[in-house]
């Protein structure tokens, strides 16, 4: 693989001309120089060698050289996150990226310390999309996951990726909860096959109150233990979208 990975949201037909940002990212910050070999995605699959033809820093270019489509996942997990503190929820989004996250939906719950409201949350959202892109340029991933606004739980349990997810799980610390396996084994041995589709919901520092947890319970949410331990918020994360993703890997 390419040292040098870049951005380019549209379409490519022989030659890329890449925007400021990216441009000044690749020539000053990466120092890449004409003839360098580069690959451009576009955050959906699609990947295009290049060769860096203009190392100019407000509008590189490059010349395709071949284009390379790659498949998802096989299972499209939902990350629904309730706010942590501090710069936490960042790290949570550069690792879910790395490990394949299609959409992280950030929370706002009853024991959400953090709150954003407004020009804030619009700012910290477009700063959350800058890091999963760090992300998929340092990892590989041609995918970048959808980050939506930030969500009531209310309003993520009643939207539509909800209604769709074929396997919904929420961590708990209360007992009860089933082993991730256990959950996809039944899940299998009803349908035939591993979910194609998941949401996770993982709670904030306090975990999430009774209430929140028999209204994600109501609306098909299976409490799922991580272990035996208390996980920080950005751990639980980041251990569910692992062990998930091992789970419904086809076997090679």
């Amino acid at each position: 693989m390419s040292d040098f990975r870049v951005f380019a949201p549209a379409s490519a037909q022989g030659i890329i001309t890449l925007p400021p940002a990216e441009s000044h990212h690749l020539v000053t910050v990466n120092r890449a120089r004409t003839g360098d070999a580069v690959v451009a995605f576009d955050g959906r699959g699609t990947e295009w060698t290049c060769a860096l033809t203009d190392a100019r820093k407000s509008g590189a270019t490059l010349r395709v050289t071949a284009t390379h489509t790659r498949a998802p996942l096989p299972c499209a997990i939902t990350l629904a996150q309730a706010l942590p503190k501090g710069g936490v929820m960042d790290d949570i989004i550069r690792h879910a990226t790395e490990l394949g996250a299609a959409r992280i939906v950030p929370l706002a719950t009853e024991r959400t310390q953090v709150h954003l409201d407004g020009d804030r949350s619009d700012k910290k959202t477009e700063k959350w999309r800058v890091a999963a892109l760090e992300a998929a340029k340092q990892c590989g991933n041609p995918f970048l996951p959808e980050i939506t606004g930030v969500q009531s739980l209310a309003t993520f349990l009643s939207g539509e990726v909800v209604q769709s997810a074929q396997l919904k799980l929420i961590a708990s610390l209360h007992p009860g909860a089933q082993s991730l396996r256990a959950c996809l084994s039944s899940f299998r041995s009803n349908k035939g096959h591993a979910p194609h589709s998941a949401a996770w919901l993982v709670g904030p520092e306090g975990d999430f109150s009774p209430a929140e947890m028999q209204a994600a319970q109501a609306a098909g949410f299976i409490p799922v233990t991580l272990g035996p331990l208390v996980l920080r918020c950005d751990t639980a994360a980041t251990a569910a979208l692992g062990i998930l993703n091992h789970e419904t890997a086809p076997d090679v």
